[in-house]
């Protein structure tokens, strides 16, 4: 005997759907916005199709007309029937021109497309109960995940996090020697540094193309040999003495955090945190 419907709850149910396929559907046309400056672009200025696209470098406006009418559709960019212009009220520039605002989300939108990618791989693991390693991970996994979380680190490291240690920030002004662990592609280490310049720094991630791009991110900062890179697990750290050792967003990912904490512990300096 086949199961009654209740129509309301179906109904319910695929309407839920529907919106999250939607939102699916956003993600390869806003990356594309972020990819040609179309968001930064309209950031400036409204614009009819048009004006947009020759201000993004030449595109072809049929087919940004086209992009901003999704946009539209989707409430991440305004338009005014009467005029035709788009454009980018202060709070959608938050998520998507306003590089160090603490809602800019473009690395989200790279996050979602390169687990999408990833997807065959993870199939795999369902079938043989393996696993995929980080570096593994298809598309540029590990640049998106720093992208994401870059706009937490700008907003809160310097101004809270580290003033809620009590005598950390003190120190750190003085001159320290700090290790930052799991830092990926370098964004945290270098936040530290910018605000701290009596200190030293040591970024340390088990992952070798992320510490290429951490050190990549370095050039430029004019930190003279304050800030270095280095390629190991976290257990795995030979250097000691740090009065301060700082891991976001990674120990929890770690296959063995309990053992990664005591290891930190061990070569903290005295007195250090």
């Amino acid at each position: 005997m086949a199961a009654r419907i209740d129509e309301d709850r179906l109904n319910m149910f695929v309407g839920k759907m529907l919106g999250d396929l939607g939102g699916g559907m956003s993600v390869p046309t806003v990356r594309l916005g972020l990819r040609l400056g179309l968001f930064d672009a309209l950031a400036g200025a409204p614009a009819t199709a048009s004006e947009l696209a020759l201000r993004a470098g030449s595109l072809h406006e049929r087919y940004v007309r086209e992009w901003a009418l999704a946009q539209a559709a989707n409430g991440y960019i305004d338009h005014d029937p009467a005029s035709d212009r788009f454009s980018l009220s202060p709070e959608q520039a938050m998520v998507f021109a306003n590089r160090d605002s603490p809602v800019y989300l473009a690395g989200a939108f790279d996050l979602i497309a390169a687990m999408i990618e990833a997807e065959p791989k993870v199939e795999e693991c369902f079938r043989r109960g393996t696993g995929v390693r980080w570096g593994d991970h298809a598309g540029c996994l590990f640049c998106a995940t720093g992208a994401f979380f870059r706009p937490g680190y700008v907003n809160n490291i310097v101004q809270n996090w580290i003033p809620a240690l009590d005598g950390v920030e003190e120190k750190l002004r003085q001159g320290a020697k700090v290790a930052d662990v799991g830092c990926g592609v370098g964004f945290s280490t270098l936040l530290m540094a910018d605000a701290f310049p009596q200190s030293l720094f040591v970024g340390f991630d088990f992952h070798a193309p992320s510490i290429d791009e951490a050190r990549r991110h370095a050039e430029g900062h004019g930190h003279e040999g304050r800030v270095r890179f280095e390629v190991a697990a976290a257990k795995d750290i030979a250097e000691e003495g740090f009065d301060l050792i700082t891991m976001y967003d990674c120990l929890h990912d770690m296959g063995d955090p309990r053992g990664c904490a005591a290891h930190m512990r061990r070569i903290l300096a005295p007195g250090g945190r």
